[in-house]
Order: structure tokens, then C-alpha cells, then sequence
């Protein structure tokens, strides 16, 4: 690219960041006194865009477009890129062991390094019993989970989990995630494939949790029972 198409493409930026739209940007090539002979702003529009008006060569309508839309997905592509706040940082979470162990990985989970399993056995707002498996990583991209660290809110298991329980009312689901498909092994028992390394997580407590998985139960007075399945992912060559 040279020097001139350079500053010609800088200069064809510089409009498209100017004007919201086309029709803004051929407004600003009318004058007064081409409205008060034309006496109607769409056909002085269509007179610029022609180049039958104005100063200076005419955007055309189709490039405009092109650059406004590839301007946007830069500026959000932009804010996909920008680092992004810890929901863990600065919370006091003394005496909080779960929300200390997710404060721990909530970096490597959110770099795509690290992904957590979460399974949590308690009680619901109603007294009913629950238990279910949480993908950590599904719920930072999906929900605030500020209100968790502050301790306004319990982490608890739903239906739209990996896998749901209620103990009362016998009410079971079952969900994927982008980072993992729920195998449910008549023999094995309930397996989670990680779909990036298509390794399988096992979360019998009596068997191994698999390769590059560990298993670490939360020792804590909020939960009736809180395991943590780590697996590191590894991309399958």
C-alpha cells in the first residue's frame, strides 16, 4: 500500500467515524442553497451522491457501509480484548471456603487454562434438597457473579447446569456447555467430556477423576457438601 492510498483510506475513516449514516454524511455536502432551489432533501441526497453536488469526491454508499460495519466489529472486538475485572478482586472472603477456591481460579478459568467443575449439595429456598454439577467457566461468560463473591447471593445448582437434582420432588436435568457434553454411563455412572481436549471427566468419588483432573473437596459449614473437579485443558493434537 503507498503513501496516497494510505492517507486516502485514513481520510475515508475519518467520515465514517464522523457520520452515524450515509444520508448524514450526504447532508453535510447540501447547502442552503441548493435546498432552496431543489426544495426537497432526498433528491438534493440523490444530486450528491451522483456527484452532481457537493465538494471534493463522493464516498459511495456501498463503501461507506462496508467500512461503518467493519468499524463496529473492531469496536466490539475491541471490548471482547479488554481485560476484564475480576468479579473475586477486593471481596472480603474470609470464612467463605468456596468462594475462596473460586476466587483462586477465576484467572485460569477465564484465560480458557483452566476448567472447574462445581458440585454442590444443599438445601434451596424452599428447605428442598438439591444437588447438582456447575461449569464455573459457563457461569463467568453467562451470568454476574459479583453478587456471589459479595455474598448477596449462595451459589447453587439449576436446571440449566451441567446436571440438576431435586431430592423432594425428584426433578433431574441435565444441560451441555460450551465447554462440556454430559454422558450419562449406564455402567460408569455420570461423565463430562471436555469438548476441547475431548478428555472425560469421572466424578464417581470412588474412581479416578480422569487425566488431568483433580478432585478437592471443600471442607465448609454453608454447604452440606461442595467437590471441585480442576481439569487442565490441553488441546488434542
Amino acid at each position: 500500500m503507498d503513501d496516497e492510498t494510505s492517507f486516502q483510506d485514513r481520510g475515508v475513516d475519518a467520515i465514517v467515524a464522523e457520520f452515524d449514516t450515509y444520508e448524514d454524511y450526504l447532508d453535510r455536502q447540501i447547502t442552503t442553497t441548493d435546498l432552496y432551489y431543489l426544495e426537497d432533501i432526498e433528491l438534493a441526497r440523490q444530486l450528491v451522491e451522483l456527484g452532481y453536488r457537493g465538494t471534493g469526491e463522493i464516498l459511495k454508499r456501498e463503501d461507506f457501509e462496508e467500512r461503518k460495519e467493519a468499524a463496529e466489529r473492531a469496536r466490539r472486538q475491541k471490548l471482547l480484548n479488554r481485560p476484564k475485572t475480576l468479579y473475586s478482586a477486593n471481596k472480603n472472603l474470609e470464612g467463605h471456603a468456596l468462594l475462596q477456591a473460586l476466587a483462586l481460579r477465576e484467572e485460569p478459568v477465564r484465560s480458557g487454562k483452566l476448567v472447574t467443575i462445581v458440585f454442590i449439595r444443599d438445601k434451596n429456598s424452599k428447605g428442598q434438597e438439591i444437588s447438582g454439577y456447575i461449569d464455573f467457566a459457563h457461569r463467568l461468560q453467562t451470568e454476574n457473579l459479583e453478587v456471589i463473591f459479595d455474598g448477596k447471593k449462595r451459589l447453587l445448582p439449576k436446571p440449566s447446569d451441567l446436571s440438576f437434582y431435586n431430592w423432594e420432588t425428584q426433578t433431574s436435568t441435565s444441560s451441555p456447555t460450551p465447554n462440556f457434553q454430559v454422558i450419562a454411563d449406564s455402567e460408569v455412572g455420570l461423565l463430562f467430556k471436555n469438548k476441547r481436549d475431548r478428555k472425560l471427566v469421572n466424578v464417581d468419588p470412588n474412581a479416578p477423576p480422569s487425566d488431568n483432573t483433580t478432585r478437592t473437596e471443600i471442607e465448609t459449614d454453608e454447604y452440606l457438601q461442595v467437590v471441585l473437579y480442576d481439569h487442565i485443558t490441553r488441546r488434542r493434537t
